[in-house]
C-alpha cells in the first residue's frame, strides 16, 4: 500500500489541518459554502460528504454523513462514490473537497449522483483548477499526477489518494463541458467559480511549513479575492455547483 492511502494517516492529517489556523480557516470557508448550498436544496433527504478524510464539516452541517473509501476513524460510513449505498432519489446534497480528481471513473460517479440525488438536489464540488499559477505548481512542485491534455476522463488508479489527475475537474467542466452536458443531461451546471490563486500554496497545504500565520489570513483572503476579481481564471481552486433537474425541466 502506498503510504498516502493508509488509514493510519488520520491523526497526522487532522493535526496539520487543525494545527495551522490559516489552513483551518481555508477549510472553514469551503464548509460554509457547503452549508450555503444546502439552503438551496430540497428540505428532506440525507446530506453526504465524499472523501471526508480528517475534515470537520460536521461542525457546519451537523446532520452530514461523512464518508471515505479509506476507513479513517470517526466516519459515518466507508463508501465509494461510484457505487453509493443509497436508494434512488434519496440525497438532497453531495459535497466534496479535492475528491473529484482522485475518482478514477468520474462518469460512473456522475451516473451515481444522478441516481441518488433527489430532483432539485445539488452536487457541490471544490477541486483544483487549471490556471496560470496552479499549473506550474502541480506540474513541478506537487506530488500528484497532473495532465490537462489527457484525452479520456479518469485514469488507472493506484489507490484512493495516490491515484489522481489534478486537472480532472477542469477537463470535465471547462474543456469538455459540451460532452458533460450531452452525457449527463439530468445535471445542470449552475456555476464554475475559480478562487484562491495563492493562499493555499502559501499556507503550505498539508506540509509542515506555513507562510501565512492565522492573523494574516484575512489579508491573504483580500488579496486572493482581489486577484480573482480582476482575472477570474487565475484561481488555483474552483467551486462547482450542479443541480439534478426535475423530470419536467429542460
Amino acid at each position: 500500500m502506498d503510504p498516502l492511502d493508509s488509514p493510519d494517516r488520520h491523526q497526522e492529517i487532522s493535526s496539520k489541518i487543525l494545527g495551522k489556523p490559516s489552513l483551518k480557516a481555508f477549510y472553514s470557508e469551503i464548509y460554509a459554502r457547503y452549508a450555503d448550498c444546502l439552503t438551496r436544496c430540497p428540505a428532506d433527504g440525507a446530506v453526504l460528504e465524499l472523501g471526508s478524510g480528517a475534515g470537520f464539516a460536521k461542525q457546519f452541517i451537523p446532520e452530514l454523513l461523512t464518508s471515505d473509501t479509506i476507513p479513517y476513524p470517526g466516519l459515518d460510513l466507508v463508501a465509494d462514490g461510484t457505487c453509493m449505498p443509497f436508494a434512488d432519489n434519496s440525497l438532497r446534497m453531495i459535497c466534496m473537497i479535492n475528491v473529484l480528481h482522485h475518482i478514477p471513473d468520474p462518469a460512473a460517479f456522475f451516473a451515481e449522483a444522478v441516481r441518488c440525488l433527489k430532483p432539485g438536489g445539488r452536487l457541490f464540488i471544490t477541486d483544483q483548477n487549471v490556471g496560470p499559477i496552479s499549473s506550474p505548481v502541480h506540474r513541478y512542485l506537487h506530488h500528484e499526477p497532473f495532465d490537462p491534455k489527457a484525452t479520456e476522463w479518469g485514469f488507472p488508479s493506484s489507490g484512493p489518494l495516490s491515484g489522481a489527475n489534478g486537472a480532472q475537474a477542469w477537463i470535465i467542466f471547462k474543456r469538455d463541458r459540451a460532452e458533460f452536458e450531452h452525457r449527463f443531461p439530468a445535471l445542470k451546471l449552475l456555476g464554475y467559480t475559480p478562487h484562491s490563486p495563492l493562499r493555499y500554496w502559501a499556507i503550505g497545504g498539508l506540509k509542515a511549513w506555513c507562510l501565512i500565520p492565522g492573523w494574516a489570513f484575512g489579508v491573504a483572503t483580500w488579496l486572493d479575492r482581489s486577484l480573482c476579481g480582476l482575472w477570474p481564471n487565475l484561481g488555483s481552486f474552483v467551486d462547482i455547483e450542479l443541480a439534478k433537474k426535475h423530470p419536467t425541466s429542460n
